[in-house]
């Protein structure tokens, strides 16, 4: 990068910390009635009841304009969705984007409820609606979390109130994408799946680092999308959203998640498993981003990054509309037929690219509070330069998909969640003994205290055993050959990271249900022990081996117990089998 280039990155970044007051302009001189309460008044974001009173009038006002409710939240308030379409049709259709935006999901972060407030506005009364785009927006998406309004995030600079991070049961929302416990969820799911988009764009906020950027961003994580698409996202649509960035004054940076204390020491690309957002979106791949402006900043700043970047993404979607079309029909007719899919991806440090960073000095000196040494970043000394940058993942682990899963109809919960999500299943007409593939989980790692209300399961090891197991009329049957195949597998699959076993829907087939009395038990073991030579060698082995088995006289019972008969063949087992 050039001196003079640098410079102006520099100053484009500085003055929007500055020069807040200079912002309102940009999004075009209205008459009083037409603003915003965030026009009106900087200091503050917009409630729960405003921001549906203003896009309930834009529905009164235009025709290209529909407010409609997809669901209820977990605190009782319906979820809103709105849609902008310049030909009055509000549904998707083959021949134009659909582009999914998404605000308050974490209601303490409003920048994008306030700035799509604005543009949707804008764009209505210049009449500037694409042609070849569908734009929904959900106004706010934590409604429970918008409602429960105070200063909880301590040190962000404005609004003078704003909305909580939990919702209305304390679930972090974006966090929920893949167990679906909030209504919000749930209704969420049931529009993605309808609308089906192409791009999905999620406001936020973040805090962390001090540096010069106002807008930082992630996206789709590339080594886990399907690669048309990826490709396309790398090597087009992002570097021309970065162009449209600059030119309007925010030199952007990839989310600053930084591999040391300080973003100078690098930033390490961000792993958007399936239980967020964009990586949900993903597996109908559909591409997103995750905005994140700088809570440090100035709140007018954060709000004009908010309505740059969510208009640049509208205008690309508009430029690009055919190429990202064909990019999913490819894309999912890929998927369809794929053999193989990754559950498990791990950061590749071997492999670094380097990005431009504009970031400020950082130093150390004692704290006041406890006289310890204290990290602080110096204003007065801001850096433009290249850090390094690691954002690929390496698979670590894989499984092939088989011809279809088999799902006993007693796992309803799991069955719900795979028809919200456009699974087609079949039932089964009568009752049916098939011999298929089933998993025994053998060990698997959950931590000491609950994460969102879980015990999330981690390290899943599995042994597989061809078994004829007994299903019944209305068990259902999954067939691999969908679209939506990567939710199949990621979900049903033990191993994955965000499955549904992680999330523990099936923790009760970890529970054994019969054991023996061991005084009784002593003189059944000891009579097979004695009738059968196999099971008296392993015995003997573990006890050589082993040597708290060898001083335990119930752990041995145990031993023989599981090797025979009366042991339950269901303890352990994965109740979603896998036909081949």
């Amino acid at each position: 990068m050039t001196k003079r280039f640098a410079f102006i990155f520099r100053l484009a970044a500085l003055s929007l910390c500055i020069l807040p007051c200079l912002f309102l302009p940009v999004f075009g001189q209205t008459k009083a009635p037409d603003l915003t309460p965030y026009e009106r008044d900087t200091t503050q974001t917009a409630t729960y009841p405003q921001i549906i009173e203003w896009y309930q009038k834009l529905d009164r006002q235009y025709d290209q304009a529909k407010l409609i409710e997809i669901g209820k939240t977990d605190i009782g308030k319906p979820l809103h969705l709105f849609l902008l379409a310049a030909d009055k049709q509000f549904t998707s259709r083959p021949d134009r984007v659909t582009l999914l935006i998404n605000n308050g999901i974490h209601p303490g972060e409003p920048e994008g409820i306030d700035a799509c407030m604005m543009l949707v506005r804008n764009l209505l009364k210049a009449n500037k609606l694409p042609k070849n785009v569908l734009i929904a927006i959900v106004p706010v998406y934590n409604v429970g979390g918008s409602l429960n309004r105070g200063v909880s995030r301590v040190n962000q600079n404005g609004p003078a109130s704003y909305g909580f991070r939990g919702n209305a049961r304390n679930l972090n929302l974006n966090r929920d994408f893949i167990k679906a416990e909030a209504e919000n969820t749930k209704a969420f799911q049931a529009m993605f799946q309808s609308l089906k988009p192409q791009v999905f764009v999620d406001n936020h906020t973040s805090d962390g680092a001090d540096y010069q950027h106002v807008l930082t961003y992630f996206a789709t994580q590339k080594d886990k999308l399907n690669p048309t698409v990826s490709g396309y996202m790398t090597t087009r649509f992002q570097p021309e959203l970065d162009k449209l960035l600059i030119a309007k004054g925010f030199p952007p940076a990839p989310y600053v998640n930084h591999a040391g204390d300080t973003p100078e020491s690098g930033l390490v690309g961000y792993n958007d498993t399936p239980r967020y957002s964009t990586g949900y979106a993903a597996l109908f791949n559909c591409f997103g981003f995750t905005l994140e402006t700088h809570m440090w900043k100035p709140f007018p700043a954060r709000v004009e990054a908010s309505y740059v970047f969510d208009e640049a993404v509208i205008r690309l979607c508009e430029r690009e509309a055919q190429t990202i079309l064909a990019n999913q029909k490819q894309a999912n007719e890929a998927v369809r037929t794929q053999k193989s899919f990754v559950l498990n991806t791990k950061l590749d440090r071997s492999k670094t690219d380097s990005v431009t960073f504009l970031g400020y000095a950082a130093a150390y000196k004692p704290s006041d509070v406890s006289g310890l040494k204290r990290l602080y970043y110096d204003r007065s000394k801001p850096f433009t330069k290249r850090v390094p940058y690691w954002n690929t993942f390496s698979v670590e682990t894989k499984v092939d998909k088989p011809h279809s899963y088999v799902i006993p109809q007693a796992w309803q919960e799991v069955i719900g969640e795979l028809k919200r999500n456009g699974v087609q299943l079949q039932t089964l007409s009568k009752d049916t003994l098939m011999t298929v593939s089933a998993y025994y989980i053998m060990d698997y790692k959950s931590p000491q205290r609950p994460y969102e209300g879980h015990f999330i399961h981690s390290g899943v090891k599995v042994r597989t055993e061809m078994q004829p197991i007994q299903f019944y009329k209305g068990d259902y049957l999954v067939q691999t050959d969908q679209p939506t195949n990567r939710y199949i597998v990621e979900t049903l699959e033990p191993q994955g990271v965000d499955s549904f076993f992680a999330w523990n829907f099936f923790d009760s087939t970890l529970d054994q249900k019969e054991y023996f009395s061991n005084y009784i038990f002593e003189d059944t073991a000891a009579e097979l022990v004695k009738n059968d030579p196999s099971l008296r060698k392993q015995l003997d082995e573990k006890r050589a081996t082993d040597k708290a088995f060898a001083e335990s006289a119930n752990a041995q019972l145990d031993f023989i117990y599981q090797r025979t008969p009366y042991y339950e063949k269901t303890h352990n087992r994965y109740p979603v089998y896998r036909l081949n």
